[in-house]
């Protein structure tokens, strides 16, 4: 199962995988065309952002070391976990992820199930995104997938029933962190770990 995710992945193919919230649908994060797919299987407009998932958050900041400091502090305190952290990216890398920001990016680093983990670990980061249509429900199962996603995708990872409530998200770019979803995660948990890891002072 997981070779065959890599191997789609590879091929720049879609490939649905779990995560620690909902199933995602996941493309190469290193080319544009798979990710441009990414949004039409989704029948998602192109100028909406998509994270960029990684298994650490050490693959995050090689793929993108601008992010390094402030921002990188916090994300370190909250990762691996349910969050999407919108990143600086003043050297606008991963242009065809950012979408209308792109000196910004959202990265996520989950809890990934074992199967999961071995496709992440093995291709370095990829694009990511619910497996659901834009604007439905996010899927908890793979049986919640629509089959016109399904039909995109060059291999599908099944970790059985998810949480089914999508990440948290959060805009570090600022002087202040600031929510742009409550989702699976409290906010004000991660802003607590956040003001813990800055008066600690821990690298980035």
């Amino acid at each position: 199962m997981s070779d065959d995710a890599v191997a789609a992945l590879r091929a720049g193919q879609l490939v649905v995988l779990p995560t620690d919230t909902v199933y995602g649908i996941c493309a190469d994060a290193y080319r544009e065309a798979p990710c441009l797919r990414l949004h039409a299987a989704k029948q998602r407009p192109e100028g909406m952002p998509v994270a960029l998932l990684a298994a650490d958050f050490d693959v995050v900041l090689d793929a993108v070391p601008e992010a390094r400091g402030r921002a990188a502090v916090i994300a370190r305190a909250l990762l691996p976990g349910p969050y999407t952290l919108v990143l600086p990216n003043p050297a606008r890398r991963f242009r065809w992820l950012s979408g209308a920001r792109p000196t910004t990016i959202g990265v996520r680093v989950p809890a990934l199930p074992p199967a999961a983990l071995e496709v992440v670990t093995r291709v370095g980061a990829v694009a990511a995104t619910s497996a659901n249509r834009h604007g439905e429900p996010d899927p908890a199962r793979v049986a919640d997938v629509p089959q016109e996603i399904l039909d995109f995708c060059g291999a599908v990872v099944d970790a059985g029933n998810l949480p089914g409530r999508p990440s948290t998200v959060i805009d570090l770019t600022g002087t202040e962190p600031v929510v742009l979803r409550e989702g699976a995660a409290p906010a004000e948990e991660a802003f607590e770990r956040a003001r813990e890891a800055l008066s600690v002072g821990t690298g980035g």
